[in-house]
């Protein structure tokens, strides 16, 4: 027989405000099977919780049921309560009452009935719950970190220096991500390369971190604690061990005039080239695209030139199959650049460029060696107009979000300019200033008051050019100005952050989920802000919305911990709600027929084929069976068996019918 207890909690104000909660704790009381009903004002908190354990003890309850927010948020507060106090966790259920009622309805009769009719139905659930038993398997203790930006360096420090081996997966020739591009960094103006080459170094060699750059993942298969990871490993057409990183084959390749990715097509590369000279590892690739050689059979200078014959034309692309037990995800951003705007020029102006392409202007390893000129002519500019929200918080070109960083950053351009050409104007066009950070607001302010930055609050509509000049055209709507015009010699766009190219494939090989940006998607905003929904794989950085520096190395060391949690154990404990193919006694074994419609459909490959043998060996049926490590119990396969065979352990059909048959039964009474 059960015994049932109710909780019902006020939420504060958020559940209280339009729901009766006593009235729903006392009707509760009444419901067959419950023998004891209490309503508090925080249930989650540590006397709420206390209640449960309390009740639990005092009422020998068979079974839970608070009323309160979404499960998604305290269903592991309160089975952790609940499996303290002696219970079966997952005996206990939450009823929504928050997200369901409370925050979608006025307040009224009819909303507190709505609330009693959730809670009755988590009763009738309950009651006919059964003990669940969580699922153990063995940890792989070695760590995948795929990308190889400040956020990837981090977290892959972090996870090797707790003693776990690390592999770090980039696939650029070089790690070090946007911030090697960088020329310094906001709010200190230190310089991004100081910072950063150190901890590339320490990459490079630290003695539990294999790197594989210009490297990408070809496939993840398995779960959590035990992946299995497919590397694909370009080939750099030489031999790595033998290459000492001397660059006499870039200094003597005759192909020179290559537009250069580091340096945003400002500057030019060889063939075979290492991206920047302090690249890691600093060993060169040949670009096939652009290689005499694989375009026309001659030239092999480089092969000819190198001391240690390090050279492989023949060489090919390789797989690697590597048993991982977590992966984090640090892929970073990416940038629009200047030809997506028509109204301000779709690259036409060579002199309308983007912010990157500005940091490596302003870059003393940049192709002017730090000195800002002009993309069209090398002259020194004397008046610059920065753009920020390029693109951001524009529903108009699809991207509503602020990207976050470019108000900093178009700060820091300006005052890099101010700091280098003494003479020249810097103009801002800003919607608003979000400066967000420690000592962010005082470093804008710096801008403004220190090196005479002139910020015009108001949208450019236009860029057009005349006599040499780039007319930029905007209002200011501080004075009510409604077309302002300043003659530029250069615009700089604070163009949108979006997620990296290939961001949704990548989601999809490691069944992760993503937003309509095809940034990655936390499991939760606030509790699990560097999760997943797939077990084991973890965010860090940028892949999940644009961030700063700061933010994108916390983020990363947090990452790292739970890594490194995860880590801590031999057996993992998995959640049991699985799904699993009924068994029955006899020879048939299964109402399962076999069709196997579920194996295609199941996002996580744990449809497994099982042989059913007679006494002579030989093979009469083979029946669906589910890998409980892989399953994520998404209930894809239950909807779709058609014999009815398969079962979501914790909501099976007998649960779910007992949630809506409570409900029917009250309506038509």
């Amino acid at each position: 027989m059960s015994r049932i207890g109710v909780f019902v909690c006020h939420c504060g104000e958020n559940i209280s405000a339009t729901v009766d909660v006593a009235k729903v704790a006392d009707d509760a009381s009444r419901l067959p099977g419950v023998v004891h009903s209490v309503d508090y004002k925080y249930m989650c908190s540590d006397p709420g919780q206390t209640l449960v354990k309390d009740a639990i003890k005092e009422h020998n309850l068979t079974g839970v049921v608070v009323a309160a927010c979404s499960p998604r948020m305290h269903e592991p507060t309160f089975r952790k309560a609940c499996a303290t106090a002696g219970l079966n966790p997952y005996l206990s259920e939450m009823a929504n009452v928050r997200e369901h009622c409370s925050w979608v309805h006025d307040k009224s009769e009819q909303t507190t009935q709505k609330a009693f009719d959730v809670v009755r139905a988590m009763i009738s659930k309950v009651s006919n719950n059964g003990a669940l038993e969580p699922i153990k398997v063995p940890v792989t203790k070695r760590a995948l970190v795929v990308g190889g930006g400040v956020a990837g360096i981090q977290a892959a420090l972090d996870i090797a220096n707790c003693g776990h081996q690390v592999v770090l997966v980039e696939r650029s020739p070089s790690i070090g991500g946007h911030m090697a591009q960088l020329s310094e960094t906001f709010p200190t103006l230190d310089c991004s390369q100081c910072i950063l080459t150190p901890r590339m170094v320490e990459v490079a060699q630290h003695p539990n971190i294999t790197l594989y750059t210009y490297s990408e993942i070809e496939s993840v298969d398995g779960f959590i604690g035990n992946f299995k990871v497919k590397i694909r490993k370009k080939a750099r057409n030489l031999d790595e061990e033998l290459c000492t990183g001397c660059g006499l084959c870039t200094t003597k390749c005759p192909q020179k005039k290559i537009p250069s990715e580091f340096e945003q097509g400002l500057g030019f590369r060889p063939a075979i080239y290492t991206p920047f000279p302090q690249a890691v590892p600093n060993k060169p690739i040949i670009d096939h695209d652009n290689c005499t050689y694989y375009k026309s059979g001659k030239c092999k200078i480089c092969e000819i030139v190198c001391p240690t014959k390090a050279i492989r034309f023949e060489q090919e692309d390789t797989i690697l199959d590597i048993e991982i037990g977590a992966i984090v995800l640090a892929t970073g951003f990416d940038i629009k650049r200047s030809d997506f705007f028509p109204e301000y020029g779709k690259g036409k102006y060579k002199d309308v460029i983007d912010g990157l392409q500005f940091e490596r202007l302003a870059s003393a390893s940049g192709p002017t060696q730090g000195m800002i000129r002009r993309p069209s002519d090398g002259q020194i500019p004397k008046k610059i107009v920065f753009i920020a929200c390029a693109g951001s918080r524009d529903p108009a070109k699809g991207i509503e979000y602020c990207s976050k960083i470019c108000c900093m950053y178009t700060a820091k351009h300006a005052m890099l300019y101010k700091h280098k050409v003494h003479d020249g104007e810097a103009h801002v066009f800003y919607m608003d200033i979000r400066a967000g950070g420690k000592m962010y607001e005082e470093f804008v302010r710096r801008a403004i008051v220190e090196d005479h930055v002139n910020y015009t609050r108001g949208r450019v509509s236009t860029i057009y050019e005349l006599d040499g000049k780039l007319i930029v055209k905007g209002a200011d709507t501080l004075l009510g100005a409604q077309a302002v015009e300043i003659e530029a010699d250069m615009v700089v766009l604070a163009t949108a952050g979006i997620a990296n190219e290939g961001s949704e494939e990548l989601a999809q090989k490691m069944h992760v989920s993503y937003d309509q940006h095809k940034f990655f998607a936390e499991a939760h905003p606030k509790l699990k802000p560097v999760e997943t929904n797939t077990g084991g794989i973890f965010l860090a950085g940028a892949c999940q919305t644009t961030r700063d520096i700061p933010d994108s190395v916390s983020m990363a060391s947090g990452a790292a911990v739970k890594v490194a949690a995860l880590f801590s154990s031999d057996l993992l404990t998995r959640e049991p709600i699985v799904a699993r193919v009924n068994r029955i006694p006899g020879p048939s074994h299964s109402t399962c027929v076999g069709c196997f419609l579920c194996q295609p459909v199941c996002p996580y490959q744990a449809i497994e084929r099982e042989e059913i043998k007679d006494r002579a060996g030989n093979v009469i049926k083979s029946l669906a069976r589910i890998n409980e490590g892989l399953c994520q119990g998404c209930g894809t396969c239950v909807a779709l068996c058609r014999s009815k065979s398969i079962d979501l352990l914790g909501y099976t059909d007998n649960q779910m019918h007992s949630e809506v048959l409570s409900v029917l039964e009250e309506a038509f009474v």
